[in-house]
């Protein structure tokens, strides 16, 4: 039996449970079909308001984004030190990976052989927190970086570590005679630590 299903409700219905389902079962296995079932409208209704199953993907890829970006924001214009803002960054960034994980999967793990190009304002978007991780790590460490570009590689290598650090925890692979706080704590600390010992450019 179909639901009753508002425009907005639907799409937040279809949404929620593509995500579901993607992780869950893949890209490969994604069908409109089987999302309008478990979500109990038409698949035509579905269309109404999505083309495919691509744009629902590129969907909630942007939606993953807008709200890590939103905890990003606040983190960057928290009080205190550039070396306490850029650890806040990264203990924010682990707090979401591991709060998100369906979201996460999606944002920096899901690689289906075959999907549409990503659009170009989505992924304007999906790159604005970079930019602000990259200014985050030239202001821990001034005069360190001779341009934005060199203090861009840097916020990779941090974002490399602690993408690492959630993708462990989240797929189950810490070692479990490790304390997980104790292994956040350290690889934050890490990370903070790498970038302040950058020494200014020309030195």
């Amino acid at each position: 039996m179909q639901q009753p299903w508002t425009e907005s409700g639907l799409r937040a219905a279809t949404l929620d449970t593509t995500r579901t389902l993607l992780v869950r079962d893949g890209y490969e296995n994604l069908s409109m079909r089987k999302i309008a079932r478990q979500v109990g409208c038409s698949v035509s209704s579905i269309y109404e308001h999505f083309a495919g199953k691509d744009q629902l993907v590129h969907a909630l890829i942007d939606e993953g984004f807008s709200r890590w970006y939103e905890v990003v924001q606040e983190a960057a214009e928290a009080p205190g030190t550039p070396a306490e803002r850029l650890a806040l960054h990264c203990r924010r960034y682990v707090e979401f990976g591991l709060e998100n994980p369906e979201f996460y999967e999606i944002m920096y793990m899901l690689r289906p052989r075959f999907t549409e190009r990503f659009p170009r304002e989505s992924f304007r978007r999906a790159t604005r927190s970079m930019d602000v991780l990259s200014r985050l790590v030239h202001e821990a460490a001034p005069g360190a970086f001779p341009g934005a570009e060199e203090a861009r590689i840097h916020a990779h290598v941090v974002w490399a570590l602690l993408h690492g650090v959630v993708s462990t925890i989240v797929a189950s692979r810490l070692d479990v005679r490790i304390d997980q706080a104790a292994y956040v704590d350290s690889s934050i600390q890490f990370a903070v630590d790498a970038v302040r010992r950058m020494e200014p450019a020309g030195v």
